[in-house]
């Protein structure tokens, strides 16, 4: 028997494999992989993108330039109508009032003509009598002129003018329009000078006004790394987060992990690997995040240091993995991590711009405030890129070294947090969801119901192995309430009553038969009713359901106990209540002393069980050889010998031609053989098949039953089916199942001669030929008995 390891080393022995088969899991899934590490470089090329178009159209202006000394520049022209954003064609250019006045006709005609570089056509002017006859047409026709012009003569000297226009600045296509700049002031200063002009007597009176800009220093450039870098670095990582939560729920929901925990995984392994495998793939993420931000030039990434930038990239990203750990416990369907992924993608982007709004990292808020806010790791982010784009707003800004990571940018007068804080703040809240994410992973009831209890962590037995826990079953907060207790009945059956009748008496005595593997004591199992509303509000209750009621049997060493029955006999929930999967509502079970309600000794149990459930547990792109090896190291088998196990395994059930063909391309025998493989490796002492040959042709079923007939030796071995054949020829005793209870139980000849099914032989030994009888007749009739009952198994 091949040796294997225990404790620290087998927990170590452990992680090495699961990691193995995440690293052969994300290769196999090259798409999925190729498209997680290219995520950066896609979403930075789209900033760069979002970058360039923007710097393009504010290049121009000098706004983001430093101005001392600024020229001057010739007031500009009334432009056509058709130029403006808001106006509907047909249009004008001006429509005024007061055309009743000659002086009024003559002034507006001169605006028209002396116009600078466009002469207004008449066409494009509209003239009225009285003001409200403007606003009439102004109402009537909404959006056709940006504005009016009214005149009213007070004497011979004196002439007051009047502008409308609608102030209301519009955007369009990344450009401004200001119709104070673009109508209003065009308008009044060639009023003002042909108002002036006419006055004088001069119509060639020199009236020029000239603008100029106050002179100012460069505006902070546009930096989209500020502006829109939260959102798309938080998208790369929920790219991640959705990959993390989808592996993490799938081998719940196939119940991979569960098939690993029967197998005696401890859950350190399981999460560590986890753990330490996203570490890397959150290294390489932030790695490249950082490269790519220095390949296409950005300040933000060129002058802060690579290493600030990496670790608060690394910590994000990482405390993003530990929230998808903690949100995994909650879903059981791998379909709605995309929904969940998309929904924290919005709140975190919603969340963000709020952060970049100043909330609440200034000291117009309160420490409780930021540090709630703080919890919510795309809010730490959020400020983080912030401080970092402060540090580097201008040219002269030479951003933030690792050893200036715990100060504020010069130019940030608000600062109340650091990049340092930050740093100790995403750390510290990774670790709040990994812990959580194992605390909930254990209180959350999986599928089958099985549950700890909410203080399980101040239980001895978690933490060092003393002492015992029952397993709990039903939500942390059930309104269902517990299953009721079953009451106890006296079996039918004289063999099943003697059969009870024994393992009370054992109890009582306190003593278990050292021959006994399993001992059963008044297993039962009952779903408890539902209540549910339904039409009208009219509340709808279920009764409870007893799948198993009140098992007393012993299932003997070296010996395969077989249990028969239809389909819903309770079989497979009596199985799933032995290997842990259904917690139990009544009575116990000890294998090998150790008790199944206890989460110590069920702990243990798993350590000396090999099981082949009812359907294929197995990844589809995992090969043969790869599940046996796994499933092998998980037992604590010593790294020299899987190989060679591994191979006789293989070997045994048929699938050396096979072995490395993934598991996904198998048939549905090819994979039923391979789970009764990974059921006998690491030479479990109770071997537990639930339906070991269904879908196996006759011939690779025989093959199987030789396999599990040579299994036999050294251990004990529980089976179930339907085949009364598969019983008749496997079993040492046979229990046959009915609506939870067993029926009848003993050998095959002893059933079959209570309910006279099968054939019956008589064989007799003729002794009375004395004349043809050797001198040692005595002698080759005992070996004649012996090899009879040899042939018939069980004989009386």
């Amino acid at each position: 028997m091949a040796t294997t390891l225990t404790g620290i080393s087998l927990v170590a022995l452990q992680f090495k494999a699961l990691l193995k088969k995440n690293l052969l899991l994300s290769w196999r899934n090259k798409r999925a992989s190729l498209l997680q590490l290219l995520s950066p470089l896609i979403f930075i090329f789209l900033i760069f993108a979002i970058d360039k178009a923007i710097k393009a159209q504010t290049s121009t202006s000098s706004s983001y330039k430093s101005v001392t000394d600024p020229p001057m520049e010739p007031s500009p022209p009334i432009t056509p109508c058709e130029d403006k954003f808001f106006i509907k064609l047909p249009c004008y250019d001006f429509v005024w009032s007061g055309h009743a006045s000659p002086t009024f006709q003559t002034i507006v005609a001169r605006i028209m003509n002396n116009n600078p570089g466009r002469p207004i056509p008449p066409s494009k002017v509209k003239s009225f009598k009285e003001k409200s006859e403007v606003d009439a047409w102004l109402l009537s026709n909404p959006m056709r002129c940006p504005g009016a012009l009214h005149f009213s003569e007070r004497n011979d000297t004196v002439i007051s003018y009047g502008l409308q226009t609608n102030s209301t600045s519009l955007q369009r296509r990344g450009k401004y329009e200001d119709p104070t700049a673009s109508f209003q002031l065009p308008l009044q200063l060639a009023a003002e000078r042909e108002i002036a002009r006419y006055l004088i007597g001069d119509a060639d009176f020199s009236w020029n006004v000239f603008l100029r800009e106050f002179a100012h220093p460069s505006m902070n450039p546009f930096s989209a790394v500020a502006s829109i870098g939260p959102a798309f670095f938080l998208a790369i990582a929920m790219f991640n987060f959705v990959l993390q939560i989808s592996s993490l729920v799938t081998e719940k929901e196939l119940k991979l992990r569960q098939a690993m925990n029967m197998m005696g995984l401890y859950d350190f392994a399981y999460w560590f690997s986890w753990l330490i495998w996203e570490a890397v793939v959150t290294i390489l993420s932030s790695l490249l995040i950082v490269l790519f931000g220095m390949m296409f030039q950005f300040r933000f990434f060129l002058d802060n240091s690579f290493v600030v930038l990496f670790v608060l990239f690394f910590l994000f990203e990482l405390n993003m993995t530990g929230l998808a750990f903690m949100i995994s416990a909650f879903i059981r369907k791998s379909s709605s991590a995309t929904t969940v992924g998309f929904s924290i993608f919005i709140v975190g982007f919603v969340t963000q711009l709020v952060v970049q709004q100043g909330f609440p990292y200034t000291d117009s808020f309160s420490k409780t405030i930021r540090n709630v806010w703080s919890l919510f790791p795309p809010n730490l982010f959020a400020q983080g890129i912030k401080v970092l784009s402060d540090a580097v707003a201008t040219s002269e800004d030479k951003g933030i070294s690792w050893s200036k990571r715990g100060e504020c940018a010069l130019n940030d007068s608000d600062c109340v947090i650091t990049i340092d804080d930050i740093y100790k703040w995403l750390a510290a809240t990774f670790f709040l969801w990994f812990v959580l994410a194992i605390y909930f992973d254990n209180i959350i009831p999986n599928a089958s119901g099985v549950r700890k209890s909410i203080l399980y962590f101040l239980n001895p037995s978690y933490w060092m192995g003393k002492g015992g826990q029952k397993v709990k079953e039903g939500g942390v907060c059930s309104c269902i309430g517990s299953a009721p207790r079953q009451e106890q009945s006296t079996p039918d059956d004289e063999d099943v009553l003697e059969e009870e009748n024994k393992v009370k008496q054992q109890l009582t005595e306190g003593l278990l038969d050292a021959n006994v593997a399993v001992q059963i004591r008044g297993l039962a199992k009952t779903y408890p009713g539902t209540r549910s509303i339904g039409c009208c509000f009219k509340c709808k209750r279920t009764s409870p359901y007893n799948a198993v009621k009140g098992l007393w049997v012993n299932f003997a060493k070296d010996q395969l106990f077989c249990l028969l029955g239809p389909n819903g006999a309770g079989k497979t929930t009596a199985i799933n209540c032995l290997t842990g999967v259904t917690p139990v509502t009544d009575g116990d079970a000890l294998i090998y002393g150790h008790s199944i309600r206890s989460s110590t000794g069920m702990s243990n149990i798993r350590k000396l069980i090999g099981v082949c459930p009812q359907f294929d547990i197995l990844w589809d792109a995992l090969s043969g050889q790869e599940h046996l090896q796994l499933f092998a190291t998980i037992k604590g088998l010593s790294p020299a010998s899987i190989k060679s196990i591994t191979q006789t395994s293989l070997a045994e059930v048929r699938l050396t031609d096979a072995a490395k063909v993934r598991a996904g391309s198998y048939s549905g025998g090819m994979k039923r053989r391979l789970s009764v493989a990974i059921a006998l490796i690491g030479d479990p002492k109770l071997v537990i098949l639930d339906e070991p040959t269904t879908g196996m042709d006759p011939i690779t079923r025989r093959h199987v039953w030789d396999i599990i007939e040579n299994a036999k030796r050294g251990r004990a071995i529980v089976l179930t089916t339907h085949s009364m054949e598969e019983a008749d020829i496997l079993s040492d005793r046979i229990g046959i199942m009915a609506k939870g209870s067993l029926r009848c139980i003993g050998t095959s000849i002893r059933l079959k001669s209570r309910f006279g099914t099968g054939f019956i032989a008589n064989i007799s030994f003729n002794g009375n030929n004395i004349e043809h009888s050797p001198a040692n007749g005595d002698a080759i009739s005992t070996e004649r008995r012996e090899a009879v009952k040899k042939f018939f198994k069980n004989v009386r």
